[in-house]
């Protein structure tokens, strides 16, 4: 009972010390991840701009136009639906797109750079993000990463043009 009671509050304790770390944290982060691919930009822009069923987490996604405004409706395998609203576009150069659906843990936008350069196109994709939840700014900073979203996107990307992709900071 006694070793019972010492391993609930440790936990308890673990939990708490990472909601009160999380709390220190700021809400929002800004993060950039960068890779090279030996594709041309118009077809990596058709990649990110265009279904993405290449993506491995994707279960189904859909293309939606509404009062004049594009978004992008993808479910993950884990089933969880979250709607994207094309802010800018400028093929195949430039894409970005903000979270729509309200109500969750987190919020931000996704910018796509393109950049030929030397034979190769360097995809620059910057994350400006929000967590909410301090418990989940714990865990996303620490324990998950920041980038690790980008960094298998990119991964996911090179597998879609038959590279091997080297991330970059």
């Amino acid at each position: 009972m006694k070793f019972a009671l010492i391993v609930v509050g440790a936990v308890v304790l673990l939990v708490v010390g990472a909601v009160a770390i999380g709390a220190l944290l700021p809400k929002r982060h800004l993060v950039t991840r960068t890779a090279r691919f030996k594709a041309n930009p118009e077809k990596l822009f058709a990649l990110i701009a265009g279904n993405q069923d290449w993506r491995p987490d994707v279960k189904n996604c859909e293309m939606i136009t509404d009062g004049g405004k594009e978004f992008q409706r993808e479910t993950s395998k884990r089933g969880e639906t979250i709607l994207y609203e094309l802010e800018e576009s400028r093929p195949p150069l430039a894409i970005q797109r903000r979270i729509a659906t309200e109500n969750l843990p987190y919020g931000g936008s996704w910018s796509f750079e393109l950049e030929p350069e030397d034979g190769e196109t360097r995809v620059r994709i910057t994350e400006d993000g929000e967590v909410y939840n301090p418990f989940f700014r714990f865990v996303s900073r620490f324990v998950i990463g920041q980038t690790a979203t980008l960094d298998a996107y990119l991964a996911a990307m090179g597998k879609a043009v038959g590279e091997n992709v080297k991330i970059e900071n």
